[in-house]
């Protein structure tokens, strides 16, 4: 079997946390159920391109009990769990293309690695496989069924790829589903996201000055939970909708360069390039963290922060110190890349459960309507959203009303008035 992974020997370690991780994934273990019996995903081959953690194991799992042939590579190469890759080459039989700390030139290595295995589904975390796909691989897009995406920053690229008439497939926004963004995107970054910061700092959050760039799901997320430690939260915003949604939930809002004069913390969650920029840095006050949750290293103007500093160290693992010619100094985390990937160990199973769920039955929607699909960014169907908050539920043991006949009848008339 061919794969690439750092060592081995830590595949022991490895299959315990993915099974630890598994207890908490109740969703993707019906669906894994009913996959080993169905094979609905026989003779397909998968490309997934993801982070590589104990949760994305167990979809990769279930990807194969349904008939798969899965191939795995890191769609970020600061968020590879090591002991994950390994088992999942040696105790589960996945070829994996993952090492955490690869450089650009191994990442892209391993990206062409699973597209070489011809893929008939392609699963991606940001957008890099299937745009690889598109720009350098043309020759097996024929082989290609549909590809699903798992975060914002990808949908927006497909999107627009889709508008200038270059997607060459169908894919399915996994970000989109309700079962997705709403708890994924906002309870799993949020805890994340802090928990990263926390990891990679030891600082205390309460009555500290906590600014988020960004106040989409991702950004609401971490307002809350850096709120519910005690600090005080500033947003900042491009959107007027979400800036005034902002203020509604209690929040400053104000410009980036109003807020890098009173930050202690900065997270950027936006998806977008160069928001913390140089004239941030030049207003920012001495001890400032800087840190970013949005999936590519680009929020944070790094390049433009070492051109300004006298001097650059690292003091802690995942702590950047940049000191600048008045003295001033400003920490950046992980290098400003996904820092609740980087120094943490991501989303909670729990949540994780509920978006694989989704990209579990995004294949097998894919496999069984990809000739009705055009090629275009679709979000998940609902009655495949209904039905992964239904098994959520049903493994919480919450049960819900149902509408009585009269009550669905008021509902579809129009007849009836004050």
């Amino acid at each position: 079997m061919e794969y690439d992974v750092k060592d081995l020997s830590l595949a022991e370690k490895g299959k315990l946390r993915i099974e630890w991780a598994e207890r908490d994934m109740p969703v993707l273990r019906q669906i894994r159920e009913r996959f080993e019996k169905e094979k609905p995903l026989k003779n397909i081959r998968i490309a997934a391109c993801l982070h590589v953690t104990t949760e994305t194991a167990n979809l990769m799992i279930t990807l194969k009990k349904g008939g798969a042939e899965v191939y795995l590579t890191a769609s970020n190469p600061l968020s590879t769990q090591d002991d994950v890759a390994a088992a999942l080459v040696k105790e589960y039989g996945i070829p994996t293309f993952a090492i955490h700390g690869e450089d650009r030139e191994t990442y892209y290595k391993h990206l062409y690695a699973v597209l070489d295995k011809k893929p008939n589904i392609v699963m991606d975390d940001g957008g890099d496989l299937i745009s690889t796909l598109h720009k350098e691989r043309q020759d097996l897009i024929s082989n290609v069924l549909g590809g699903t995406e798992e975060t914002t920053t990808g949908v927006i690229r497909f999107k627009a790829m889709e508008k200038e008439g270059v997607l060459k497939f169908p894919i399915i926004a996994v970000n989109d589903a309700y079962t997705k963004h709403l708890f994924d995107n906002r309870y799993g970054t949020g805890q994340s996201t802090i928990d990263g910061i926390l990891r990679a700092t030891n600082r205390l959050l309460a009555g500290s000055v906590f600014v988020v760039a960004g106040y989409g799901w991702c950004g609401k997320g971490v307002a809350m939970r850096a709120k519910g430690m005690g600090a005080e939260v500033v947003v900042t915003e491009v959107d007027p909708l979400k800036a005034l949604e902002a203020r509604m939930d209690g929040y400053r809002v104000m410009p980036m360069k109003e807020a890098a004069k009173i930050a202690d913390f900065i997270v950027t969650v936006t998806g977008n390039i160069n928001v913390v920029d140089k004239h941030h840095f030049e207003v920012m006050k001495d001890g400032c963290i800087v840190s970013n949750a949005g999936h590519f290293d680009v929020e944070i103007n790094i390049k433009a922060l070492e051109e300004m500093a006298v001097s650059k160290r690292r003091i802690r693992e995942y702590v950047d110190e940049y000191t600048l010619p008045d003295g001033r100094k400003i920490y950046i985390l992980a290098e400003g890349r996904l820092v609740n990937l980087a120094a943490a160990e991501g989303h909670p199973a729990a949540v994780m459960d509920m978006s694989f769920a989704n990209q579990a039955l995004s294949a097998e929607y894919l496999v069984k309507n990809h000739d009705k699909l055009e090629p275009k960014v679709y979000k998940v169907p609902d009655e495949l959203d209904f039905e992964v908050a239904k098994l959520k539920l049903n493994a919480l043991n919450i049960q819900i009303d149902k509408l009585t006949p009269e009550q669905e009848k008021y509902l579809s008339s129009w007849e009836h008035g004050t």
